[in-house]
């Protein structure tokens, strides 16, 4: 309850003759009769009464008419205040609205300088300690993954020009977005609100119901379907590991653990790292995640550059019999880069008015991607170089690496590659998992109104590992559908971010027209794009057909 008032001089006859709290609405007179108390008592009844009936009353104040003196005397100051009820829904909805951080009182600005109690609670925003460094470590280890190892398979279909012109246009496409994204995770000027998910931003700008709609499945199957595949191509390279290196061509009976085996070691392993309380806490894991994907990705394109091509290397785009299909075939190698890319990995900075944190932030995601793009372009064009078209569609720069140059590789370098891709596995499961984590805790500091003791933190974490490696089991030939994957997260990635800046910034209002166009064309050719990136992938699954081993992982 907030209660506001304005000292106004009264004539001493006003103040003797009522002594009471005059509502605004009967300020406007210049006297004050018995008729007129007599309805300030009545109003006040009301009050009471819907006070009594769960509603609160909410003090604001209103401007005060300027009151003729109508009689001589002493002057004195009367308290004018006014009286709103408001009900209890409408409270706690208010209070909602500025859940998401806390208004410092000391700073005229409206920056926060605190974190709402709760955010101390969830493991994302739990510690406040982050900075550029650590920032740069989760981006790489994140954003160097093993789906970029399917960009030579894109170029075999889109061909040297294309491919290049595509793979730019993403990556550029997606560093604008987060560029866009760092802007408005900062708190704005004269209202104090930051938001440090993804999820916030979506509901500040598209509202409650449609926010959450258009960001909770999105966030969630991009975090857990990423966990899944972690889990399908760690696993089964840790299986080719252990063959290559303790087995060779090990039978059942030398190597017991097959299949769904390996996934079982994969997740218990990743579970066992994910018992960190915090996003920073796992900062040690991003550094080596970070430094694994750098060392693969650029191991993955020079071995095959100082071996040579294979013979009968063709570079031309593979031609359909049909127009369309060959369209598909385009808008499905599309697919595969945009799932190279798989969302944004964006980690707010602790921010105040004096220190805002978007510099750093845009500071720590333009080295980070700078080094992304050192490795991601040369496994595209180095990879496509020394295989062209031979590149295997399934398993993408890796699988070619062992088929063509595996016999003349040593044993030591094979090996390496092998349990690089698997440590970065492991270190980028950590980050995609984090925000489930933070979802499932949300939920229950809202239901107990407490921290997550350590008990129900390791169950949650344990739960999940337990649906990730169900679901890996259930469908391992999840990575065939890399273009579908990629085509439904497209939005979240492309899309939502332009139109959220519409929303929330409204530079058309402000006069900043072309950055109104420019966010409108981007969000709706992300919308437009994405939906022809599923139907292209769903006409690939049903002409082409899929290995569909349910429950049948090999």
């Amino acid at each position: 309850m907030r209660v506001l008032y304005q000292h106004t001089a009264f004539p001493h006859s006003l103040a003797e003759g009522c002594r009471c709290h005059a509502f605004s609405a009967l300020v406007a007179s210049t006297n004050c009769s018995h008729e007129n108390c007599e309805v300030v008592r009545n109003n006040q009844a009301k009050a009471k009464h819907r006070k009594v009936m769960g509603e609160i009353g909410n003090v604001e104040q209103l401007p005060l008419h300027n009151l003729p003196s109508t009689a001589s005397g002493p002057e004195v100051s009367l308290q004018v205040i006014n009286v709103a009820a408001s009900s209890m829904r409408e409270m706690q909805s208010a209070a909602t609205s500025t859940s998401m951080g806390v208004y410092d009182s000391s700073d005229s600005s409206g920056y926060l300088s605190e974190i709402n109690p709760q955010e101390a609670w969830l493991p994302i925003t739990e510690s406040r300690n982050g900075n550029t460094v650590t920032s740069v470590f989760h981006l790489l280890s994140s954003g160097i993954g093993i789906q970029a190892l399917l960009l030579p398979v894109a170029f075999s279909t889109l061909g040297w020009a294309w491919g290049i012109i595509c793979l730019s246009l993403a990556f550029t496409w997606q560093l604008y977005t987060i560029w866009v994204l760092v802007q408005l995770h900062e708190s704005v000027p004269g209202i104090g609100t930051r938001y440090s998910r993804y999820l916030q931003l979506a509901i500040a700008a598209f509202g409650p119901k449609l926010g959450k709609l258009l960001a909770i499945f999105p966030v969630m199957y991009l975090s857990g379907g990423s966990c899944v595949l972690l889990i399908i191509r760690g696993a089964g390279t840790m299986e080719l590991f252990f063959k290559m290196m303790f087995g060779g061509e090990a039978t059942s009976e030398d190597n017991p653990l097959v299949g769904a085996g390996w996934f079982l070691v994969f997740t218990c392993m990743a579970i066992a790292l994910a018992q960190r309380p915090n996003l920073n806490s796992i900062s040690g894991f991003s550094l080596i995640g970070a430094v694994t994907a750098i060392a693969y990705c650029t191991l993955i394109w020079a071995l095959p550059i100082s071996k040579g091509r294979p013979t009968g290397v063709s570079y031309n785009s593979q031609k359909e019999e049909s127009g369309t299909s060959e369209m598909f075939d385009v808008l499905n190698a599309i697919g595969m880069i945009a799932l190279a890319f798989r969302g944004h990995n964006l980690g707010t900075l602790p921010s105040s008015s004096k220190c805002p944190s978007k510099k750093q932030m845009w500071r720590g995601v333009t080295l980070s991607y700078i080094i992304i793009a050192m490795c991601l372009f040369p496994v595209a064009i180095a990879g496509f170089w020394a295989y062209g078209n031979k590149i295997p569609s399934n398993g993408g720069m890796l699988t070619a690496f062992m088929q063509f140059h595996g016999h003349d590789t040593s044993k030591f370098a094979k090996g390496l590659v092998y349990l690089l891709v698997v440590i970065n596995c492991l270190s980028s499961f950590q980050i995609y998992a984090m925000p489930v984590f933070d979802n499932l805790e949300f939920r229950y500091t809202c239901m107990k109104n407490k921290r997550c003791s350590w008990w129900v933190r390791t169950g949650f974490r344990l739960f999940f590992g337990a649906l990730a490696f169900f679901i890996a089991v259930a469908f391992p030939f999840l990575p065939s559908l890399a273009a579908l994957i990629g085509g439904i997260a497209l939005p979240l990635t492309l899309a939502y971010p332009c139109f959220m800046w519409i929303s929330i910034k409204k530079p058309r209002q402000k006069g900043h027209g072309v950055m109104w166009c420019l966010n409108l064309g981007l969000g709706c050719l992300g919308m437009v794009l994405s939906f022809l990136l599923v139907v292209a992938a769903v006409w690939n699954l049903a002409t082409k057909g899929l290995h569909a081993n349910f429950f049948h992982p090999e």
